[in-house]
């Protein structure tokens, strides 16, 4: 993968340095390895023109001069420049996933799927521009946008969750697309009703479980 610079600010002065893409990502993930990550023998405050940062200032900015430390620092709190060809397989991939939710998920009037064609020439057709939020936020506006041109359903599942007091600054954001009512209960449990695409349903549960450690409630109104 390409050397790309990544950089931070503190105290309105920039802090660069050399990575590796991939290595980099890996590791703002949480599983890569800062070493394979670093591609430079220093930090710079402008990388390009090789103005590099004495140990005094490093000390100041982020308490060490440790390179590796640093680096860390940079790479998972900073920010790391793309690649074209990087950017155009993240939008790529990106439509491909959005195309499989709604594939998965839609029906024409009598009930049968659409095909992954037709519902990009729909796209096309009504000139919907792709952006970078995630999947998930951009299916349910692309289905209203095409409802006008194409007859379609969409199979959405209505599910009661309720999340512990502890945990709702955490999830509260997952909901944002999907939610139908909230209901704030007096020990601070907030409990909500969702309408969630089916095919969304097994990413959605696996962040929340993830940031509440499977704390949640939930249950299936769908047929109810």
């Amino acid at each position: 993968m390409a050397n790309v610079t990544a950089r931070i600010k503190i105290k309105g002065k920039n802090y660069e340095t050399s990575v590796d893409l991939d290595e980099a990502l890996k590791v703002r993930d949480g599983k890569g390895d800062v070493i394979s990550a670093l591609q430079s023998n220093g930090i710079y405050y402008d990388l390009s023109k090789a103005n590099i940062v004495p140990s005094s200032d490093l000390k100041s900015a982020f308490g060490t001069a440790d390179l590796y430390k640093i680096a860390k620092k940079i790479i998972t709190s900073g920010e790391i420049q793309k690649t074209q060809e990087f950017r155009d397989a993240q939008r790529e991939e990106k439509i491909k996933k959005i195309l499989n939710l709604i594939v998965k998920n839609a029906m024409d009037q009598n009930g049968r799927p659409y095909t992954e064609e037709r519902i990009k020439r729909a796209i096309e057709e009504v000139h919907y521009n792709f952006d970078n939020r995630p999947a998930e936020q951009q299916v349910p506006e692309i289905i209203n946008k095409l409802k006008p041109i194409i007859p379609i359903s969409f199979h959405t599942k209505k599910i009661r969750i309720k999340v512990p007091a502890r945990f709702t600054g955490h999830v509260y954001g997952l909901f944002k697309e999907f939610k139908e009512s909230e209901n704030w209960l007096p020990n601070g449990d907030l409990e909500v009703i969702i309408n969630i695409p089916a095919g969304m349903q097994i990413d959605f549960y696996d962040k929340l479980n993830s940031a509440t450690h499977g704390a949640i409630q939930s249950e299936d109104l769908t047929k109810q």
